[in-house]
This record gives C-alpha cells, sequence and structure tokens, in this order.
C-alpha cells in the first residue's frame, strides 16, 4: 500500500497470525457475496504496522480493483480530523471551551428552544444557556442532522434545503446562520444528538484561526503528518484512484452504484464540511490514528500536546454516564450501552455494558460509507477499515471488526 508496509511479524507484537486471517476470510465473503464492492485494512500495534489487507473491487463497473492508494469518501471520519484543528486553537488560546459560539458567530447570540407544535408552526422560546464552543465539540449543542426523520426540527432542516450530500449551494459562514436561525432540538448541555455541530466547530475555526477551513488542514495537520491524498475533493489524475460509492439494492441486497452522490467529491464543495466532506486514503488516515495513539506526535512532529488528546478522549458527559442514559433516540453511534463521548470521538467506557469484545478506554468513529476506525491507547492498537457502502450500519461491520482484531490479541 502506498506509504505503508508490513513493519513487524505479528506473533513480535503479541498477535496471532492464524487469528489474523479470520479478519479477512469474514469480510471477503462481504465481497463474494455482492454486499459489498470491496475493502481494505490496516492494523497497527506498538507502532508497528502488522496487517495490510485489501479484498475486490473499487469500482464494480469499470472491473477495477482496490488499490494501496485508493480514495475515499471518508464522510463522518472528517469529525475527529475537525476536532483535533480546534484543540490546535484551543491550545494556542484562540478560546476557552466555555466561550460561547456567539462570540465567532454572531447568529448563535439569538437561537431558540423547540418546546412544540410542528415543524411548520414551532413554538419555541429563547434558550437559557448559550451554545458553547464545548458543546459543538460534544455534540450536546441542540443541533441536528436532515437525515435523523426523528423529530419536527429534522424536518426543518430539510425544509431549509439540507439534504445528504455537500448541501445546498451556500457558504459555510451562511450554513452556519441558517442553523443558528433554526431551533435547537433541546437546551444545550442537556442531552447528546448527532448533527451539524462539528461544521459549525469547522466556521469556528475559521473565524478563530483566520484560515479558510482547508486551508487550516492543510498546513497544520494534513502536510506535517504527510497525509496528501486527504482533501475536501478530488480532481485531475486522482479521479482514477477513488472508490465509486453505492448502497445495497432493495431487493437483492447487493451492492449497487450510487452515482447521485458519489460524484459530489469531483468538484470543490459548496462548503467545506467539517462534519463530513474530506476523501482520504488508509496510508493517510492510519498515520492520522497512530498521532492519537501517540498522544499528538508522530515521526518528530507534534500537533497536540499529550494531556490534550487524553482530555479529547475522555467521555465528557454528565456524570461520565453512556448515551444510552444521555443520548437521544437518534444517536449515530448505536449500539451505545457503554459508550461515551469525548471532544469528538466515541469512547467506549463499559466493553461488558457495550456487549463488544474491546478495551476499556478505546476511542473511535466512522463514516457514513461504512468506514470506521479505533485506537486503543491500553493496547497501543490501531485500526482503519475502509469501503464505500452507505448508508452506514447496513451491517455489523464494525462491531465485527472489533470482535475479530481483539480475539488476534494473544500476549
Amino acid at each position: 500500500m502506498k506509504g505503508l508496509a508490513l513493519e513487524s511479524e505479528p506473533a513480535e507484537v503479541g498477535m496471532d497470525p492464524a487469528r489474523l486471517a479470520r479478519i479477512d476470510r469474514h469480510f471477503r465473503r462481504y465481497v463474494d457475496d455482492g454486499r459489498l464492492p470491496g475493502w481494505q485494512l490496516v492494523l497497527t500495534r506498538a507502532g508497528k504496522v502488522v496487517h495490510l489487507s485489501a479484498y475486490g473491487m473499487r469500482d464494480l463497473e469499470a472491473g477495477a480493483p482496490i488499490e494501496p492508494d485508493t480514495l475515499y469518501r471518508i464522510y463522518s471520519m472528517t469529525k475527529p480530523i475537525t476536532s483535533v484543528a480546534a484543540m490546535i486553537c484551543y491550545e494556542e488560546g484562540l478560546f476557552e471551551l466555555t466561550d460561547p459560539v456567539s462570540r465567532f458567530i454572531d447568529s448563535f447570540a439569538g437561537v431558540r428552544v423547540f418546546k412544540g407544535g410542528s415543524a411548520v408552526a414551532p413554538y419555541t422560546v429563547p434558550v437559557s444557556e448559550p451554545v458553547r464552543i464545548w458543546h459543538l465539540l460534544t455534540h450536546t449543542a441542540g443541533l441536528t442532522y436532515w437525515f435523523h426523520f426523528a423529530h419536527p426540527v429534522d424536518a426543518m432542516y430539510r425544509a431549509a434545503g439540507f439534504e445528504p450530500g455537500n448541501g445546498p449551494d451556500r457558504d459555510l459562514a451562511t450554513c452556519c446562520d441558517s442553523w443558528a436561525g433554526l431551533p435547537l432540538l433541546f437546551e444545550p448541555g442537556t442531552a447528546w444528538n448527532y448533527s451539524v455541530a462539528t461544521d459549525v466547530l469547522g466556521r469556528l475555526i475559521e473565524v478563530a484561526s483566520g484560515m479558510a477551513l482547508d486551508r487550516f488542514f492543510a498546513e497544520r495537520i494534513f502536510e506535517p503528518l504527510e497525509m496528501g491524498d486527504t482533501k475536501f475533493f478530488v480532481e485531475g489524475p486522482d479521479v482514477e484512484r477513488l472508490a465509486a460509492l453505492y448502497s445495497p439494492d432493495g431487493v437483492t441486497g447487493r451492492a449497487r452504484l450510487n452515482s447521485e452522490l458519489g460524484q459530489g467529491v469531483l468538484r470543490r464543495p459548496p462548503y467545506l464540511s467539517g462534519g463530513g466532506g474530506l476523501v482520504s486514503s488508509a496510508h493517510d488516515y492510519q498515520r492520522f490514528a497512530e498521532m492519537l495513539r501517540c498522544r499528538g506526535e508522530l515521526g518528530g512532529v507534534r500537533l497536540l500536546g499529550p494531556r490534550t488528546v487524553d482530555y479529547m478522549t475522555a467521555n465528557h458527559l454528565p456524570g461520565g454516564v453512556d448515551l444510552a442514559r444521555f443520548g437521544t433516540a437518534v444517536d449515530a453511534a448505536a449500539p451505545d450501552f457503554g459508550l461515551g463521548f469525548g471532544l469528538g470521538f466515541g469512547v467506549n467506557v463499559d466493553p461488558v455494558a457495550a456487549k463488544v469484545l474491546a478495551g476499556k478506554g478505546e476511542y473511535y468513529w466512522g463514516g457514513m460509507a461504512s468506514t470506521t476506525f479505533f485506537v486503543d491507547p491500553g493496547e497501543e492498537l490501531t485500526a482503519v477499515f475502509l469501503t464505500q457502502l452507505l448508508p452506514s450500519g447496513t451491517y455489523p461491520l464494525r462491531s465485527q471488526l472489533r470482535q475479530l482484531v481483539y480475539q488476534a490479541l494473544v500476549d
């Protein structure tokens, strides 16, 4: 794989090669029966790449296989990158986590909360607590997504022109003003709801730093970490490397080309989505995950202080509760028992309650096209799994990846 090579025999880092082979056998079945077009996996332990595998096609129609340098839409795996960018700004004193968002985005000074009524005739009241920066980082701001279909405010987002994909033809500043003009689901800080909060955080980074989000990402994260494949859109020769996007056929369940959404990354998007806009590669995201595992530093380049990473990857839900007790009915991190949330990451606070073989303190996130990654500091382990099947959650790929990776640890 581009920039990636096996660096250790599995036994040297406490992993069983025969058990590692179970991972590939399992996920190959998804390709062989047509449920996935193809996939790519990178496992690292103790700082050494110990397992690299890929199977299937990046483009079924063209007969093009997964290659070491294949590019993928990572969608919400953009969120941890935006959160790191925000904490770079925090470490430089550009804001405090308790600062109201309205200090940087004026329209958030007048937000209101939905209290009843309908999407066409909502009853709202002024907030009693301002939306603060830590609310954005923890998805406790009361914002939402248009694709939840669970609350009247979700419908109000759709009526305002926001739909899955790259969104309407508005820049990021205008989108944030639009979201601020729609009601919050709840008082900030009183519940967890997966939302456009990280997109708002991206705009806040722009205002606080004085740099466009793509430039900030490039200069402060991608160039230092040698993540040259990670960007907001694909052009020129790189288009050939981009995996096609698929969704399951409603009758057969086989992966079917989703050209409507898949073409969105072939042009500069209307707004730079810190919540879901990036394209990346196995090489790049593995480096990002390893930087996190190494507590902010990789290859002599430090992006964050170690205590900042520790702070980000702790559970920030009030009282240390999990998402089952603090989240709404539409949390995208399901199953949510035993799972908390930090500053941009899901956090496993109780593997027994979560009913998944994993390490306590492991942190993770995934993307809308079924991509995922996790970092387990205690086990010195990182995993990056990339594919292109939308929506996520169609199959239990993430929980199965964990159980198969952890069963291969034998030390």
